[in-house]
Order: structure tokens, then C-alpha cells, then sequence
């Protein structure tokens, strides 16, 4: 064969397959859009009733089983292309009893839903071509749930008072369907439990004699009941303190005793899995003086219950070493003063009372403190001020007692200062203290 033939050939295959794939592309485009038609009928498919637990129940109707339609045949129509891509469980019936107000048998339209309805597939028939509803009246009645425990909890704790939620449950229905029922129990099984237990249970029907009913026909207004039951602990907790520490006022240098040192309380196993201790309230150690007896009311955490009986706690408190002085500085300063401004302090020296311990006390002198006012908020201002000052040391770890205040002139920084004398200071007591001493 020539090189010429076997081209050729190679051709006519080539064109062969061209037109197969346009012959195929032809009958799928003709099938799709405008092929053979082909019925597809779908059986049995159950009927969803909406509105019977809203509308009809707030119009005292309910929806009858008995004489109600259950199922509809439905047949749809589309291409036999069309008709392979239908997911035939996913085609659904629905029927809406909104407007039914009254009660006895009646018909209400029903609507069928399937996928693929924009691409061709359509409703044929329906049979029945209505659902038939039978509307009675509703009756119902509220009874109380009870609860059957099943199971222990560990050793060394202790199971608190079991929680229903609700505790009566709304049943609705025919009334010799609803009379019967006495109450509904629900069954809550724990094992070894050391923490609280909480499940959502479903609950069955009983009658006055115990005896459990199938509830058929019966609708609750709610499909399951919470039970909580707490298991509890008792636990030893140490009763504490919440020290507030200052300069000169420090916890290593004070003496105290909690009297009870701890209580026994019982609760949530949970919530005081990481409890140790109870804190009686803050004590700011800077405010301590001569009283060193303090009464507090015991707190306990939530939803625990004193088992040692004692309400109250005595804290005894002193320091071991505190020496209090009053001491004379000259080193008096401003901060932040404004921009464009001047500042004369006319306070030439304090007199302030420091405390601590004896060695950091002893360590200090006047030259040792430093009394600073600051101007921050003087922007505005111009003129004589009484300005509160803040007694740094630059040595040991002091506390200052009392308040004290310097008197300052502040100018605009451009004007220039009269050549008059300064008014005379007025004469306060030494250090212009106002505030109480604290410990002493």
C-alpha cells in the first residue's frame, strides 16, 4: 500500500468519528429540548400535614388519623433524558390545613415538590387529586412527670435533689385517648457518678395503676424532659484573706490568725473540683492601726451548704515591727508643667509622717524625700494654687500618712514678673497635713 492510500484511510477514520460524535451530540440536543416524552409514576409517597401543631392547635382542631389520607400516587411527565436524572425519593408531598376551621371530613389541596423541575420535568395527575381530612376536636390536659433512678454514686459524695424540666408535661388528643393517662416517666441511669449528671430523656405514658399505655393518638407539646440530678462533695475549705500591700505596709511584717481556719461545706462536685479556699474579703494592710481584731461573715461558693454551722470568721492582725516619724523635707518639685507657663513653688519646706519598719525608718532622712506636685491639670489656670503633692523615698520601703499640699504660682512664661514682693505665705501647721496618720 502507498503512503498515498494509508493517508486516505487515516482520513475516512478520522471523519468516521466526526460524524458519530456530531451524530450523538445531534440526538442528545433533540432528546433534551424537545425529544420523546415518557411518563414516570412514583407510589405510596407519604403526605406532611402542615399546621396541625400551630393553627389548628390554637383553633382547638386536631388532625384525626382515622379517615385522613396517608399517601399519593403522583406521575410526572419529562424526556427520557430528563427522566434518568430524577431522584425519585426526593419528590415530597405536602398538604397545608391553614385554612380548615371547623371539624369533621374535608378535602385540602396537595402540593408535590421533586428536584429537577427547571429542566423539563413536569405534574401529570395526583391520585387522589385531594387529600381528605378528618378534623376533630382537640382536647388535652397537663400531667406531672415523674422519674426512675438507676444507678449509685461514688464513694464520698452524695446526690443532691433531682431537677425535671418541665415538670408536668401538656398532652393533646381524642379524649379516651388522653383520659387515661396519669403521668409520664422518664428513666435516668448514672454509674459511680462523682459530678453532676444532666440527659435529655423521652418519656412513655402510664395510667393511675402504673400500668404503661402505648400512647397512640397522644401529642405532647414537647418530645423530651431534662433531668438533672447534682451530685455533691464535701470538701474542707481554708478560710483567707485578700491582703492589700502598700509601701511601709507590707504582709511579711504582720502577725495574723483566721479563726475558724477552715469550714466543711458540701456542693457541686464540679464546682468545687478547684476550690480550695474561701476569702473572707480585702484588708488593706495601710489602714491598719490599733484595732487588730476584725469580724467577717463567712461566704460560701454558690449553691453550697456550711456544714461546719459557723457564720462568721475573727481575724487577728498586728504588725510585728512598724515605726512611724515625722520628717522635714526641702526637696520640693513640680512635673508636667503646661507648655508656656511658669511655675514658683512658694512652700520653701514639709513636714510629712512616714512609716515602716524601724531599719528602713531609722535609714531615711529629710533629704531622703521628695515631695512632687503635679500640674498636668493647671493647663488653663493662671495664679496661687493649693496643689497636692505625692512623698517619694528614695530610700527603704516607706508609707506616707496623711495628705499634704504645696502652694504654687503659675504665669504665663512671656509675662514678665513684677518687681513687687511675693504675699506672704500664709502659716500653716508644719507639713500643711490634712489626712489622718495610718499606722503609727
Amino acid at each position: 500500500m502507498t503512503e498515498r492510500n494509508k493517508k486516505m484511510d487515516k482520513q475516512k477514520i478520522i471523519f468516521l468519528v466526526l460524524s458519530c460524535l456530531v451524530a450523538v451530540t445531534l440526538w442528545i440536543f433533540v432528546d433534551v429540548t424537545g425529544g420523546e416524552l415518557v411518563e414516570i409514576e412514583i407510589k405510596d409517597i407519604p403526605i406532611e400535614y402542615l399546621s396541625t401543631d400551630t393553627v389548628l392547635a390554637q383553633r382547638g382542631l386536631m388532625l384525626l388519623e382515622e379517615g385522613t389520607t396517608q399517601t399519593v400516587d403522583v406521575k410526572l411527565v419529562a424526556t427520557r433524558w430528563n427522566s434518568t436524572s430524577l431522584d425519585r425519593s426526593a419528590v415530597r408531598a405536602s398538604a397545608d390545613l391553614i385554612d380548615v376551621t371547623e371539624t369533621g371530613t374535608q378535602r385540602v389541596t396537595i402540593s408535590i415538590f421533586y428536584n429537577n423541575e427547571a429542566e423539563g420535568i413536569t405534574k401529570k395527575s395526583t391520585s387522589p387529586s385531594m387529600a381528605t381530612v378528618n378534623i376533630g376536636e382537640l382536647y388535652h390536659k397537663e400531667v406531672e412527670v415523674r422519674c426512675e433512678r438507676v444507678g449509685t454514686v461514688a464513694e464520698g459524695y452524695s446526690a443532691g435533689e433531682l431537677q425535671l424540666s418541665p415538670s408536668v408535661v401538656e398532652i393533646r388528643g381524642q379524649q379516651e385517648d388522653i383520659d387515661p393517662v396519669s403521668y409520664v416517666k422518664v428513666v435516668l441511669n448514672y454509674d459511680n457518678a462523682t459530678s453532676t449528671v444532666t440527659e435529655d430523656l423521652e418519656f412513655q405514658y402510664y395510667d393511675e395503676n402504673d400500668q404503661l399505655l402505648s400512647g397512640e393518638g397522644i401529642h405532647p407539646t414537647v418530645d423530651t424532659i431534662t433531668a438533672t440530678l447534682p451530685v455533691n462533695v464535701a470538701k474542707e475549705l481554708t478560710l483567707t484573706m485578700d491582703f492589700l500591700e502598700s509601701p511601709g505596709a507590707r504582709l511579711r511584717n504582720v502577725e495574723y490568725n483566721i479563726e475558724p481556719r477552715s469550714i466543711l461545706v458540701s456542693g457541686d462536685a464540679d464546682l468545687l473540683r478547684d476550690v480550695e479556699t474561701i476569702v473572707l474579703d480585702e484588708f488593706d494592710l495601710a489602714s491598719l492601726d490599733d484595732n487588730t481584731r476584725y469580724s467577717y461573715t463567712i461566704p460560701l461558693p454558690e449553691g453550697c451548704e456550711n456544714l461546719s454551722g459557723v457564720t462568721k470568721a475573727t481575724l487577728t492582725i498586728s504588725f510585728k515591727d512598724m515605726k512611724s516619724v515625722p520628717l522635714t523635707t526641702t526637696r520640693i518639685q513640680c512635673e508636667n508643667v503646661p507648655a508656656g507657663k511658669t511655675a514658683s513653688i512658694l512652700t520653701e519646706q514639709l513636714t510629712v509622717i512616714i512609716f515602716g519598719t524601724s531599719a528602713d525608718v531609722d535609714a531615711v532622712t529629710g533629704d531622703d524625700l521628695v515631695a512632687v506636685a503635679d500640674l498636668t491639670d493647671f493647663s488653663a489656670a493662671a495664679g496661687t494654687y493649693t496643689v497636692p503633692v505625692t512623698i517619694r523615698s528614695e530610700k527603704g520601703d516607706l508609707g506616707v500618712s496623711g495628705t499634704y499640699q504645696i502652694r504654687v504660682t503659675l504665669r504665663d512664661g512671656q509675662e514678665e514678673t513684677p518687681d513687687q514682693e511675693e504675699p506672704p505665705e500664709e502659716e500653716t501647721p508644719s507639713g500643711g497635713e490634712t489626712g489622718e496618720p495610718s499606722p503609727t
